[in-house]
């Protein structure tokens, strides 16, 4: 004779069943958000740099600087930006500091930024004030010739999906050639 079927084995394979469609739901889920949902960093590009005032005197150098800057955010959700700053370096020397004010840039869009502030007075090498044609070996000025570093951090946040959040942290860092005699950028390289 047959025996009654048990109602628990068709339960269990329903689960089973229910139990390998929700794993491949998060499989797929996952690989969608790390191939298309993927945060990226934010590309920063300098677009000027100029030194509205300059002044060079018994060895110690004076200046205003400004650095424009347009900052594309390739996300699809909006990147926060917060702890932000902008820092100049002579020989390994910072000597000027900026931080960024917090801001959103909207997805696909570009942000353009301008940071310009006072540089305290610092000294510098007599080579600089005697006589350091060029940059670098090369004579790029028609007089003597300095080099300063800008360095660029953007801090922040990315979300993907509403729900997984990226911290972000780009940087760029320039390379920037002055004449002496009147602060004219004479190049810059990032």
């Amino acid at each position: 004779m047959n025996e009654p079927r048990r109602p628990g084995r068709a339960n269990l394979a329903s689960c089973v069943v229910a139990t390998i469609f929700l794993f491949l739901a998060v499989a797929v889920i996952v690989i969608v958000y790390l191939s298309v949902f993927k945060p990226k960093d934010p590309k920063i590009a300098v677009d000027a740099v100029k030194f509205p005032t300059f002044s060079i005197s018994n060895g110690t150098v004076d200046f205003t600087f400004s650095q424009y800057v347009a900052v594309k955010n390739p996300n699809r959700d909006t990147f926060i930006h917060y702890d932000s700053s902008v820092q100049l370096v002579y020989y390994g020397r910072e000597v000027g500091f900026m931080f960024i004010p917090a801001g959103k840039i909207d997805p696909g869009r570009t942000q353009y930024m301008l940071a310009t502030f006072a540089v305290k007075s610092f000294p510098v090498p007599q080579s600089v004030t005697a006589m350091n044609y060029g940059v670098g070996g090369v004579g790029l000025g028609t007089g003597p010739t300095m080099e300063i570093e800008s360095r660029m951090k953007l801090k922040g946040r990315v979300r993907a999906l509403w729900f997984f959040t990226h911290t972000v942290d780009s940087r760029v860092s320039c390379s920037v050639a002055i004449e002496v005699s009147n602060g004219s950028v004479l190049g810059f390289h990032c």
